[in-house]
């Protein structure tokens, strides 16, 4: 981390910013795959039921990715991302008070619009503001931001389930989620706008040449729109087809309780924790393809082996830690490579697009591992489409061009009329 003090006093505002925000996005988002299996004891939810409450919140990024993306383009970066995060805050706090699977399904839907957008233009944010030389490393190191939220959930689901009946339980976790709103604070007090958005916007303003947001369909950009958005898809079904159904997994498959079903999570969220930082550092080492080739490869082994592979409980706790650093080392080349793969005046919406669209495609994986665990068991669905789905990124990574070191201000005469 000693590239961090090489960082000036606004990028490292926008890194704290943007590292609390993922945190926080991560702790509202990763408390419900706690709580799977308390709502299925409670209202009788089936898997395949509980499994479509885990995607439709991803289906809405998707719609709230690409929608705040063609927003943040035309009204700021900073200003949309305070509105997403509140969005998403007030949507968690109110599951907390829901009746009925109706209810959660509705609001866990919302919740999705807030959750995709805020991603979707805080990383567009570092990615203009941090300096090429570091941008890998520093957008790399907010993912690990989403280890941080998930291990604070896994604490608080230790905590409320402990010390709490299950009815109160599950929705003091949820009541938490008041916190990301103090972060609207901070960021409205420190963070400016990207310079390179500013002279986009303003050579915009005095053109007579408009850039459409459809412009990351032309024929110019629409090659490097799907493949950046198929990447996204095989990174993500993966990662969502893990982390949603472990707690269940753990509970009710190895038979682990409260405690022991937190402890072994712990030791996949110490690992993702580090594998964020590793892969942040290969990321500008190596370069931002090369990184996801290789997390893929050790991914796809890890779950193989987590899933399909007889261990014992103290092997599976072992095993967890691998498993943990390379399902989301894969993650820590991402920011920085779309925000180099798109153009300034179509960035945040190309950028969130390609991320939101794989958010999208991968919000069917919880449901379809629900589908497959009612007549095979969750480590065969687990393992089935979690495979598939990093075979899908290996050979998409291969197609795509590598954005090391590239300028930020490229492209942006691609759209104009001569």
């Amino acid at each position: 981390m000693s590239w961090y003090s090489d960082l000036n006093r606004t990028e490292k505002r926008t890194f704290i910013a943007a590292f609390g925000g993922w945190a926080l996005d991560a702790l509202d988002f990763m408390v419900f795959t706690f709580v799977i299996a308390t709502l299925m004891h409670l209202w009788g939810i089936s898997k395949a039921e509980a499994g479509m409450l885990g995607t439709v919140t991803l289906l809405f990024s998707a719609i709230g990715g690409w929608g705040a993306g063609m927003l943040a383009d035309r009204y700021g970066r900073v200003k949309i991302l305070q509105i997403t995060i509140l969005w998403f805050t007030v949507c968690t706090v109110l599951i907390g008070f829901a009746q009925n699977v109706e209810q959660i399904f509705v609001l866990r839907a919302l919740q999705g619009l807030g959750f995709g957008g805020e991603w979707a233009v805080g990383s567009v944010l570092m990615g203009e503001i941090i300096r090429s030389e570091h941008r890998g490393k520093a957008v790399g190191t907010v993912q690990s931001g989403w280890a941080v939220g998930w291990g604070i959930a896994a604490l608080l689901y230790t905590a409320a389930f402990s010390f709490l009946p299950e009815n109160y339980a599950w929705r003091a976790m949820f009541w938490v989620g008041i916190i990301p709103a103090l972060l609207v604070v901070y960021i409205r007090k420190h963070v400016p706008e990207p310079e390179v958005f500013k002279r986009t916007q303003a050579i915009q303003a005095n053109s007579a040449d408009k850039i459409s947001a459809w412009a990351i369909f032309s024929p110019k950009m629409i090659k490097t729109t799907l493949l950046a958005a198929v990447l996204c898809s095989g990174i993500q079904g993966g990662y969502y087809a893990i982390t949603t159904w472990l707690p269940t997994f753990l509970k009710t498959e190895r038979h682990l309780s409260v405690i022991g079903t937190g402890g072994y999570l712990i030791v996949i969220i110490t690992g993702s924790f580090i594998g964020y930082l590793i892969g942040a550092y290969l990321t500008d080492r190596i370069g931002r393809r090369a990184n996801i080739l290789i997390f893929t490869v050790l991914s796809g082994i890890s779950v193989y082996l987590y899933t399909q592979i007889e261990l014992t409980n103290t092997q599976m706790l072992f095993m967890g830690f691998p498993l943990g650093i390379a399902a989301s080392g894969i993650f820590s080349g991402v920011g920085a490579y779309l925000t180099e793969l798109f153009p300034t005046a179509i960035r945040a919406t190309g950028q969130g697009f390609a991320y939101n669209f794989g958010r999208g495609v991968g919000a069917l994986f919880p449901t379809l591992v629900g589908y497959i665990s009612q007549s095979h068991n969750l480590a065969y669905a687990i393992g089935l489409f979690a495979g598939s789905a990093y075979l899908v990124v290996f050979f998409t990574a291969l197609l795509l061009p590598e954005t090391k070191g590239r300028d930020l201000d490229w492209g942006d005469d691609l759209f104009k009329k001569n």
